[in-house]
């Protein structure tokens, strides 16, 4: 008999979500659902007793709702949490983000009744999640610093170049970092789990009169969008918006892809939305974003690779290096998950790694080489 060693608490006050979830959590050899509650109150009581290792969340709740619950926990017993919403109502996505901010490390749509074909897809897809924050490493949040974003071990963490990663030994090839001289004219970023935060925590830092376009690519569930678009643009001067076919990319801009598509320029620069097959299981890609960005922008474009699962945007961050551009991931310590970066610094991309706190100083402090 297979020993289950990921103990997963459900906190909904949803009997029918609540019997979905457990019966999507039985079916995995690997998971146990050691307690299920109602509210917030009830969750935070069954903590210390059954010591879970994953956390599953709705938002809307009696008593004590998703983000006081969440904040309880990441002060009290800080653990990964999974958001469940139904969140497609616009007047949840913003709120979902929220318990983000709080800590959570990743959303996930509320199961519902489908074909057996869509329940099987999710169920695959949330027992990945819960296998993926599992793992995570989680830190206690007693009120987000909104420059620093999340909490990392270890105090202050100095940027790194990759010269200086010797604890890594990856035999990486020589990339030169671009010349002193360069004008950068775009920056790119790519995230997925965790990534929301990261994001945050970058795009705060950049001033009202930044004057670059920004690319953003964060892997994400399909209805949680327009929600990270309003909940960072909420926190940050630059305008963030959802890219539109056609357009040229703006300086002060931030741009996300639309859901299910993906993000690319054409001959003259401007965005153009491509349906092709996902790569490595996603669309948008990040590698997609990045090779077009390379390919039209060279050495003038910034690549940023930020945390989270597998290697999407390492391919993608090789080709930015190769163009002459200069190209940037998240260092180890500040991830949620070290899967994108780790596979962009295996790959040699990566010319500098930092962590989340010093990358849009990093860019400002360029000064005149952002034109």
């Amino acid at each position: 008999m297979n020993k289950k060693n990921i103990k997963v608490l459900i906190v909904e006050d949803s009997p029918v979500v609540t019997l979905i979830l457990k019966r999507i959590f039985a079916s995995s050899p690997e998971m146990e659902v050691v307690g299920t509650a109602q509210n917030g109150l009830e969750g935070l009581e069954l903590i210390p007793k059954v010591q879970p290792d994953v956390i599953c969340t709705d938002l809307q709740m009696a008593r004590m709702n998703g983000l006081e619950f969440t904040r309880e926990v990441m002060s009290k017993y800080p653990r990964p949490i999974l958001v469940i919403s139904a969140s497609v109502r616009p007047e949840d996505t913003y709120n979902v983000f929220q318990l983000l901010e709080a800590g959570a490390i990743d959303v996930f749509p509320k199961p519902s009744i489908q074909s057996p074909q869509d329940y099987e897809l999710l169920k695959q897809d949330l027992i990945g999640k819960i296998k993926v924050l599992s793992g995570v490493a989680v830190f206690t949040h007693r009120r987000r610093n909104k420059v620093t974003g999340l909490q990392v071990p270890g105090g202050t963490l100095e940027q790194k170049s990759r010269e200086e990663l010797s604890i890594t030994n990856y035999q990486l090839p020589i990339i030169h970092p671009p010349s002193a001289n360069t004008k950068y004219k775009i920056v790119a970023i790519g995230a997925s789990t965790g990534g929301p935060q990261a994001l945050q925590t970058i795009l705060a830092q950049l001033p009202r009169n930044f004057a670059l376009p920004v690319i953003c690519v964060q892997h994400i569930s399909e209805g949680f969008l327009q929600g990270l678009v309003n909940w960072l643009g909420s926190d940050c001067k630059l305008s963030v918006k959802i890219a539109k076919m056609g357009d040229f990319p703006q300086a002060g801009t931030v741009y996300f892809p639309a859901e299910r598509q993906h993000l690319e320029l054409n001959s003259q620069g401007r965005f153009v939305y491509s349906s092709s097959p996902p790569l490595s299981g996603h669309r948008p890609s990040v590698t997609v974003t990045f090779n077009s960005v390379a390919k039209f922008y060279g050495k003038a474009a910034v690549g940023i690779l930020l945390t989270g699962m597998g290697r999407d945007g390492a391919d993608g961050m090789l080709a930015l290096a190769q163009a002459g551009g200069m190209t940037i991931a998240q260092d180890e310590a500040s991830s949620v998950v070290f899967g994108m970066p780790k596979e962009a610094i295996a790959l040699g991309a990566a010319q500098y790694i930092l962590p989340i706190g010093e990358i849009a100083p990093y860019l400002l402090r360029k000064g005149g080489a952002i034109s």
